[in-house]
Parts: structure tokens; sequence; C-alpha cells
């Protein structure tokens, strides 16, 4: 590591740490300090007792408390509590509805202030740079305001009931594929402009409690040892004030980590770094300072959450979780997007429905990994409807294929063909089994199970009256999407996703989502896909800015369903636009009336394009946007407030955001290809923008990337030798690794439950999991039993052996 800096500062006078832990702090010996800048275990900080100061938990629950029963760790994914599952990321963001983001943050809290934990670990806010990133269920948006004011809605929602929230994955950590050593090459205005203005938002607008680094490299350095993400940007620029934590096992070098401003790991390594930490205090790699100021920022939250949880009264669980139900039904709802409808929708509670598709009856409701909730109920579409039709009408249901696999056989296509027979509308329920997404590997394509598309063609060619709704949590490829009278997505809709998907059909409620990333028509048409989980070591960032809409909307390549868009089951009339303010602070009132006979809701989005930039710029950017609920005949103003962010670039040269005076335009959408009126300003400004190149095509060339970075492009970093960041899989290129990695995967699975029920995605994860661990992780995890010594002298003797081996060959 790099020698401390100069500016490393006490405790008391560092940002996140009280008098009362500074004073705590300067009573402690560096051993104990050493101690508490790490996990008691897997899901505990530590405590110290004698200086009044509890440990707390810290646990998983982007979308619903995943607290695991007993002494579980991580390998107990589907072992937990029973939670509220609220819709994921992916719905949740599909809202576009602040207020009620606070209202699902808030029971979140509450749930978790009911089971005594500390810190919920999420919302997660990483941008959905490609759409087969595998954990994209769990994020919000591929646009940054978006990602950041929803989840700033969490954060307040949730911090609201005295627990803490964290902010995940800081930053750019965009895949799952060798997701704990993979390198992000990113130019700086890109890192900037898309992959952390979403977490700035969030932390400007909610001051959450905890943010958590990425596992990934950006730019040849491990993000939690950032000092320039951890400490120059989170702290000095944004004015973050609470604790930085590692992702589970993420440390590469924990004296590194808390130089650069990251206070505690997680889990407990059970001191293996501890004599790590030590030697670099005595050499002066480390200053005391910075291991003072991250213990004390640990110290901190710890009494903030003894004294939250010391100032409150606990729920009653049965009211909260009936409650927290009906609350998810809503929400979920609320997400659902109508993505064509020729009118078939909504549906009449009469007459016969055939409703095929097995996740009717086995809801496929939330993605897999360690944002798994064990549901405190279920609600299924098949119960729904017919309690729905009560007397007035039938519903025909066939299962199709099998929820777990997405397979058919020609008995169920077949029993699903006769099922539609004879009914007034088909319901035809498909999407993506759990296996398909999950934490801990990305998707190999977008396509549907080949039996879902065979069912949609085989009803659609039959019958004039369609209905296809989907469950997924990303962009599937949807070739067929002209058949079906209408499309419905309702995402991953958590608990309630049966009966809110009936409640949309039927209009009892209506279908408030809007898309919060853009559908392509095909994988192959978007420019991240060239270089996506395609080297295991690195990946680079050449469409620059060009992610989701950016990349539609500039170079004119329609998405099948672009950013924004979602119908509605009434009308409204967008008026004309009025702009007042001076300079760069301006306040954009729309007026917007419903003309239909129901009541509903639109989300009015304001893009700003600047006519002429001295840097190459998307042809336009979402800036603001606000939901609009109103009674039928009924009008009311959209008011979207803009600032000088709305209008500024990065300026990389001067390392400085700029709004360059000029024409801008404000076009203001119902989605970013539906705008409905523009409105012209001229903005005066002083600042002065550095030219840079722009790229011939979406995807920059090597000398065009090489610009963009300002220096050559990086070579990733070869598979052997083998040092901290390799991992296990890797050791199966030399004959002694074989042998080790084979030995090691034998004690491993030993030490994996073998229980029959375990979800196939729950295994899936955990596989993944084991052969993508670095040989850090061995010392981390090894309870003690391995030192990082040990681990050295072990890799030092399998590059040696290797080295040898391949020495004798060429002979």
């Amino acid at each position: 590591m790099n020698a401390p800096a100069a500016s490393a500062v006490s405790p008391a006078q560092a940002p996140g740490v009280t008098v009362q832990a500074a004073g705590i702090v300067a009573a402690l010996p560096r051993s104990e300090k050493i101690r508490l800048v790490s996990g008691a275990d897997f899901w505990n900080t530590e405590a110290a007792e004698a200086h009044g100061l509890s440990a707390f938990m810290l646990t998983d629950g982007p979308h619903g408390l995943r607290k695991q029963n007993g002494t579980g760790d991580h390998a107990g994914l589907h072992d937990s509590v029973p939670a509220t599952c609220f819709p994921t990321a992916s719905a949740l963001g599909s809202t576009w509805d602040v207020p009620l983001l606070e209202e699902v943050g808030a029971a979140l809290g509450r749930e978790s202030r009911y089971e005594e934990v500390g810190v919920l670990l999420g919302p997660g806010l990483n941008i959905k740079r490609h759409p087969a990133g595998g954990r994209n269920f769990e994020y919000l948006s591929e646009d940054p305001l978006l990602s950041g004011r929803m989840a700033a809605a969490l954060v307040r929602g949730i911090q609201s009931e005295g627990v803490g929230a964290c902010l995940k994955h800081y930053a750019a950590n965009n895949q799952e594929s060798d997701r704990m050593r993979v390198d992000t090459i990113v130019d700086e205005r890109t890192l900037r402009e898309i992959y952390l203005t979403g977490f700035e938002i969030a932390v400007r607008e909610s001051q959450p409690w905890t943010v958590m680094c990425a596992y990934n490299l950006i730019n040849g350095e491990h993000a939690g040892e950032s000092r320039m993400l951890l400490t120059d940007v989170l702290r000095d620029e944004w004015g973050f004030d609470g604790l930085v934590m590692t992702d589970w096992i993420a440390t590469h070098d924990r004296a590194a980590g808390i130089h650069a401003g990251l206070d505690l790991e997680m889990p407990s390594s059970s001191g293996a770094w501890d004599a790590r930490i030590e030697a670099a205090l005595e050499s002066g790699e480390l200053a005391e300072a910075d291991l003072d100021v991250a213990c004390g920022r640990v110290i901190t939250l710890a009494l903030k959450v003894a004294a939250e949880r010391a100032s409150r009264l606990p729920a009653d669980p049965v009211t909260m979780h009936d409650d927290h139900h009906a609350l998810a039904r809503r929400v979920a709802a609320a997400a659902t997007t109508l993505l064509t409808n020729d009118g078939t929708l909504p549906l009449a509670p009469r007459g016969r429905i055939a409703l095929v598709g097995a996740f009717a009856e086995t809801p496929r409701h939330q993605g897999g990994g360690s944002s798994l909730v064990n549901s405190t109920r279920m609600d299924t579409a098949l119960a729904t409807m017919r309690a729905r039709l009560g007397g007035a009408g039938e519903v025909v249901y066939a299962p199709g294929y099998d929820a777990a696999t997405g397979d058919a056989t020609d008995a169920q296509i077949a029993h699903a063909l006769a099922a539609a027979d004879g009914a007034d509308v088909v319901v035809l329920m498909v999407g993506l089994p759990t296996s398909f997404e999950s934490e801990g590997y990305d998707r190999s394509h977008l396509d549907l199970p080949a039996s879902h598309e065979r069912l949609i063609q085989a009803l659609t060619a039959r019958h004039d009256r369609v209905v296809v709704t989907l469950s997924h949590g990303a962009p599937v490829h949807m070739p067929w999407a002209d058949a079906p009278q209408a499309i419905v997505t309702g995402h991953l809709g958590g608990q309630a996703a049966g009966s809110a998907i009936v409640d949309v059909l039927f209009g009892d409620a209506e279908p408030g989502g809007r898309l919060a990333e853009s559908y392509p028509v095909h994988v192959r048409e978007i420019p991240s896909d060239h270089h996506f989980a395609n080297a295991p070591t690195q990946v680079q960032y050449r469409e620059g800015l060009y992610v989701g809409y950016r990349f539609h909307d500039t170079f004119g390549v329609p998405a099948r369903f672009p950013f924004g868009h979602g119908l509605s089951y009434t009308s409204f009339e967008i008026g004309e636009p009025k702009v007042t303010g001076r300079g760069t602070s301006r306040t954009v009132t729309v007026p917007v009336t419903n003309t239909g006979d129901r009541a509903g809701s639109t989300v009015v989005q304001v893009y700003v394009h600047d006519r002429e930039s001295t840097l190459h710029r998307p042809a336009q950017e979402l800036k603001g946007f606000v939901k609009v609920h109103l009674e039928p005949g009924a009008t009311g103003d959209a008011v979207v407030r803009l600032d000088e962010r709305s209008f500024a670039v990065y300026d990389a040269a001067s390392a400085a955001w700029k709004a360059e005076a000029g024409e801008y335009e404000l076009r203001i959408g119902l989605s970013s290809t539906r705008i409905v009126a523009t409105k012209s300003l001229r903005l005066t400004s002083d600042d002065v923008i550095a030219p840079a190149p722009a790229t011939a095509s979406a995807i920059a060339t090597d000398k065009e990337f090489a610009a963009m970075l300002g220096r050559l492009v990086p070579e990733p970093r070869p598979l052997f030798p083998f040092h901290y960041d390799s991992t296990i899989d890797d050791l199966k290129t030399t004959w002694l690794g074989r042998r080790f990695a084979g030995a090691l995967s034998g004690i491993m699975a030993k030490a994996m439950p073998t229980d029959a029920d375990m979800p196939d995605e729950v295994r899936a994860t955990m596989t993944s999991f084991l052969v993508n661990m670095p040989l850090r992780a061995l010392a981390m995890m090894s309870e003690g039993r391995l030192s990082f010594a040990s681990l050295d002298r072990l890799i030092r003797v399998l590059n040696a052996t290797a080295l040898s081996s391949r020495r004798a060959s060429r002979r």
C-alpha cells in the first residue's frame, strides 16, 4: 500500500465520529481497536462491554428482511425468519413513485427493528449496464437520476424507523461473472456521470448510515482500497458522514482499506488480518489515526443503533405483517406495467377465462441469492382470480409448463390449448424461472424458455383475445410482441404478486408502472454487449455514456419498449409547460388533465437536450420526473425542479461539474421517445469546458478508448501466476493446482448443506460463489486454521511448481 496521507486526522475531527465515540477510542489499546473494525461473526459486529458498547446485527434485505435462523451463515440462504417479501428493486424502480417507496422503506425498517436488526443491507442501486446482469432484479434503473431518487426514498423510510440503511454496491459493480476480482476499466467522465451519480444523489438526499463497497476493482484498484472513492469523493465531496463496510469477504488488503476510508470488515475473518494491520502500523505504512477514525465510526454507529433501539417500542408482528402484505399488494400493482393493449384490458369479471401458466399457481415473485426472502404468505393469481369471479364466471386452469424449470411436455402444451378452447379470454402467465436469474451468475441470453414462446405462438394463433403477463427481473426478447392483444409485466412483484396482477387485469387497480429500463429488440444491438462478461479479469466500458435509452435515443436504434414507457386504462392531456426561474435554477410546471373515465396516474418526465455542446453528450437525459395521480376529469400540476447538475457535464480536465452557456431544450415526455411538449431556454455561464474527442460510434475503438481513459488501454491481468485475487477455478490451469482445487472442493462440498429441498437457484448461487472465491478468502474464512503467511507459502509453491513444469515441457 502507499504511505499514509499526511491529512490523517484524529477521531474527534473526523466526519462520522461523535465526541463520545472518540473518547472511547482514546481509552482502547491498539489490539482492541483492531478487533472492533472487523465483524464478530457472519452477521454481527464486535462488542466492548467494558465501555458500554453492544454488538449489533447487519443482515440482507433490499426488498425484504433476510435474517437467518440460529447461527446460520451464507450457506443457509433459504433458512431465514418469515418476513414480508416486497417487490424487488426492478419493480420498485418501475413505480417512479418516491412517496410510495418511502412507505416501503418504513415497512422494511419496522420489520428490521422488530427482529433487532441494526442495519439492513440495502437498497442496491448499481446501474443496469447490460440486461443480462444476473443481479439486475436487485437494482432500480439504467438511469442514475431515477436510481438515486428512488434509493434515497427507501433509505429515508428505513431510517425513519431507527434502523440503518446501506447503499450498495459502491461502485461500478455491473456484472456477476468474476465479480470478486474483475477490473472495471472506465473513463472518469463516464464513471462520474453514469456510475457514481446515483450514489451521490442518494447520499445527499437521504444521509444513509452506511455504504457498502463493491468486490470489483476500478481501473486497477480495489473498490475497498480506493481513497479517491471512499474519502475524496464519498466523504469530502458528497458529505457522507456514516460508516463504510466491505461486501462479504471483499477485503483484499485490510490495512490499505483502512487508509482509504473503509471502516468495517464483514464478515469476521477471525483475526486473519490483525497481524497485517499491526505490521502496517509498526512500519508506518498505516497511520494510527486512520485506525482510530475507522474504529470511531464503528463505535459511533453501534451507539446510534443502541440509542434508537432503546427509544422505540417493538411492533405487533401480526398487525405489522397484515399491514405490510396489503402494502406489498398495492406496491406490486403500482409497479405493474402495461406494455401493449388493444382495449382487451381491463377484463370484465365474468364469462369463461382460461388461465394458462404454472406461475399462476407457483408465482415467480423474487430473485435468487442473498436477497431471497422467506415470505410471510403467498398470494396466487389462480386463487385470487377464482375469488374475484365468484359465481359470475369460470376460471379454467392449465399449468402449461414446469414452474421450476420452464420446460414443458407435449401433453402439457396440448392441455393448455384444450383449456383455452371456448374461453372468452386467455390469460397466459410466462416469464423467467428463478434459476434463470440470480446473484452469482449472469444470464447467457435474454430469451424466454422455449416452451413459453411455444405457448405464446400456439395460443395467439388460435385465439384473438390473449393477454400475456410476464414475471421476470430484467428485459427479455419479445419477437412475438405483436401477437397478443395485451402484454403486462409485473416484473418480480413480491409475495402479493399474484393478487396484484389480478387486481390490474380486472381494473381494480391501475397498471401504475413505467419502465425503469429499456427493453431492446435484441441484446446484440446494445453496445455494452460487446464488452460484457467476456474476460475473467477485466471488463471494458467502451460504450461510455451510452447505456440504455442514452444509446437508443442518440443512435436511432429503437428499443422494443423504451425507457419510461407504460400505458394506462385512462387518458391524459398534457398542457403547455411553464418554465420559471433564472440561470440553472429552473422550475418546470406542466398541467396534466385526466381526460378519461377512470382514476389513474402518469409520470411526467423532463429530459434535457443540449443543442450545441463542447463535449459529446447523449441526445437527451432524464433530469426530473414526478408521478401525478388524478381522478377522472381532474387537472393537476406536475412540478419538476432543475438545478445546475441538470445542465452540467463532468469536465475531466478540471475535475469539476460545469454547465456550459448556450441553448438547451427541455423535453417533456411520457417516455424517452414519447415527447409531448418542449421548451427552449438559454443559459449564460462563464464555465469553460476542455474539448475531448467523440467516438465515431457507440463502441470506442482501441485508440478512442485510450483517449477516453487518458492512457493506454491496460491488458487484462493474466490468470497465471496465482495471487490473492486468483479464484479456486483458476487453479485448475496447473496440475498441482487441479489437485489442490479438487481437494478443496471436496472439503467445501462437505461443509455445504445437503437439504433435499434446497431451491435450484440457491444451489447454483452457492456453486458459483465457491468456484469464483478468491484465494485470499481461504484465509479469511478458515476461522484461523490458515494464516496469510501460510497462504503466501501455498501460492509460492503452486507458482513455482507450475513454472518448473512449464520449463520442463519446453525442453
